[in-house]
């Protein structure tokens, strides 16, 4: 039997993309793979078909990636809104925009309660659309910031849920706004104000700093061998360690974090720094601070731009890893 498709393997040829010297023959990898039930982890399935998507759109094959990001759709029936949105754009760019438009339309309520939702006018910019994705993020923020001001949230998590939504819709018009030269108005004014205000507002919050820690696969995994006792506070897997501080930094944002990003650790440099210290390298004081040391030696700045790679270093775009990933 051929060789399992790993997560690893998935985003290394995201990594190569189209400017492999054969991007053809890595899409033949990921859907051969699929079509012969070769994927490690079947959730993983989408994925990697969403991977051969980007790789043929990279190289114009845009018929042959609608039918693959068709077929992920049906694979992942129970969290297929990345896919149906790719989907949309696919058919704009192919001009059949009023099927495109239909599939984005039917999705255009979650920009009201998802914050990652930011891909469905992603997908319209990106096909010359920027005037609909404008109109779309001003609705959504008009309906959230009315429900704000009519206190018609459930709960206090649902309003600090709105609160995110506003800075991350108005961040992204904003974004947009400016890309097309066009005059501040008063959300773009909002915009302004939440983001001079963040270095406030996350200095006002006690559950982290604007950096966090960060460990690469293979430092994750010695970590975790070196000092067992840290599975209690880790969680069990790499990939799951990641989609946590992706979701973190999502967090942070919505709740005016600014100048955000993650400094990687090393299992050495942490003994180093414990022994230096006087430390215990397994207690959150001591990895906090460690934390906080590697400030002065860089941070990878987060959030990087949808086609710019991923933070987590896998090589992958943003988009095709820890963006969509961290919503499971």
């Amino acid at each position: 039997m051929s060789e399992l498709l790993t997560a690893d393997r998935i985003e290394e040829i995201g990594a190569l993309g189209a400017e492999s010297p054969d991007p053809a023959a890595l899409v033949a990898e990921l859907v051969g793979a699929v079509d012969e039930g070769r994927v490690a982890d079947p959730d993983d399935i989408g994925y990697a078909l969403l991977v051969a998507v980007d790789i043929l759109e990279q190289a114009g094959d845009l018929a042959d990636a609608l039918a693959l990001a068709t077929r992920a759709i049906a694979e992942q029936p129970d969290d297929n809104a990345y896919a149906r949105a790719v989907r949309g754009g696919l058919l704009l760019r192919l001009d059949r925009s009023d099927e495109g438009m239909a599939e984005l339309t039917a999705l255009r309520p979650l920009l009201e309660t998802d914050p990652a939702a930011t891909y469905l006018v992603d997908e319209l910019a990106e096909s010359g659309r920027t005037d609909t994705a404008l109109r779309w993020l001003t609705g959504a923020l008009d309906a959230i910031l009315e429900r704000t001001r009519a206190q018609q949230h459930a709960s206090a998590d649902a309003q600090d849920e709105a609160a995110a939504m506003i800075y991350g819709l108005a961040q992204r018009r904003h974004d947009l706004r400016e890309e097309a030269g066009l005059p501040h108005d008063e959300y773009d004014n909002l915009a302004d104000r939440l983001r001079a205000a963040s270095t406030h507002a996350l200095d006002a919050l006690d559950d982290g700093p604007a950096t966090l820690l960060f460990w690469p696969q293979a430092e994750f995994d010695a970590l975790l061998e070196r000092w067992p006792v840290l599975a209690e506070s880790y969680p069990p897997t790499w990939d799951e360690h990641r989609a946590q501080v992706e979701r973190a930094l999502v967090d942070a944002s919505g709740l005016g974090g600014a100048d955000l990003g993650v400094v990687v650790g090393t299992v050495a440099d942490l003994a180093a720094f414990a022994e230096r210290t006087g430390g215990d390298p397994t207690s959150e004081e001591t990895l906090d601070e460690y934390a906080d040391s590697l400030d002065e030696s860089g941070v990878t700045a987060w959030p990087p731009g949808r086609n710019d790679t991923c933070w987590c270093g896998s090589g992958a775009k943003y988009k095709k890893c820890c963006l969509p990933r961290s919503r499971a």
